[in-house]
Order: structure tokens, then C-alpha cells, then sequence
């Protein structure tokens, strides 16, 4: 029985894993359809370049990739030193690649000042980008 990501996830034993994503039903990644003759053999590069940049936004190195026509294969090595060394700021501009952040993020990574009382939650949210960078069972 097929267990989630999170509960196979233990940075204590080992910082490497291999990860499968696939496509469900029949559909096809990249190469020709047998059924159809259509190709999606384009796709390939888009999904190579989009794991370069994920592996340069996370805190997640990308050791060996395959892209096969329904499936990819991932050898990934969690960096959390990396993570963990990051300032703040670093870690807001990491997470701003990706996703909008809030408003308090967004005023944090231009440079302006933080108001004591936004604090507390400016750091609860760069604590949550942090762990999340390092995560590959999110």
C-alpha cells in the first residue's frame, strides 16, 4: 500500500531520494502517442528547463533527472544546510520566484520597514518559506 511522501521523509537517515512523478491515464509527457500518432516529444525541453529552475529556486539539488514519455525520475539530495544558512531576506526572494508571498513579504523584500506589530508574523511566514524550500514532500 502506497504510503505519502511525508511519512517516507527522514533528513536524519539521508539527505538523497529518488522520486517518480506519472502521467494517469495513458496520457503522454513527451515522445509519440501510439494510439493517436501525436507527438509531445516539445514538451521534453519546457519539462527539463522548469526542473533546472525549481532546482536553482529550492533548497533541493536535482543530482539526475530522465524524462520519459509518461513518467520522469528525479534523484533529489535536500540541502538544508543551504536552507538554514539563508537570511531572510534570501529566503522571501527565494519563495517570490515562485509564488507572490503577502503583502507584508512583498513590503519586506523591497527594502521597507516592518512594523513591530508585523513582526511576528513576517517571521512565522519566512520560517513557513524556509521549511517549504527544503521540502520535497509538500
Amino acid at each position: 500500500m502506497p504510503r505519502p511522501r511525508r511519512t517516507q521523509i527522514s533528513i536524519e537517515d539521508t539527505p538523497w531520494y529518488h522520486a517518480v512523478s506519472r502521467c494517469v491515464r495513458k496520457a503522454w509527457l513527451t515522445g509519440v502517442d501510439p494510439n493517436t500518432g501525436q507527438s509531445y516529444e516539445h514538451r521534453r525541453e519546457w519539462v527539463e528547463s522548469q526542473l533546472l529552475k525549481l532546482g536553482d529556486i529550492f533548497a533541493i539539488d536535482i543530482a539526475a533527472y530522465t524524462v520519459m514519455s509518461n513518467h520522469l525520475h528525479l534523484v533529489l539530495r535536500i540541502d538544508i544546510e543551504l536552507a538554514n544558512n539563508w537570511t531572510d531576506r534570501e529566503v522571501v526572494e527565494q519563495w517570490h520566484q515562485l509564488f507572490k508571498g503577502t503583502d507584508l513579504t512583498q513590503r519586506f523584500a523591497k527594502g521597507e520597514l516592518v512594523e513591530e506589530v508585523n513582526l511576528t508574523p513576517l517571521r512565522h511566514s519566512i520560517a513557513q518559506y524556509r521549511s517549504r524550500l527544503s521540502d520535497i514532500s509538500c
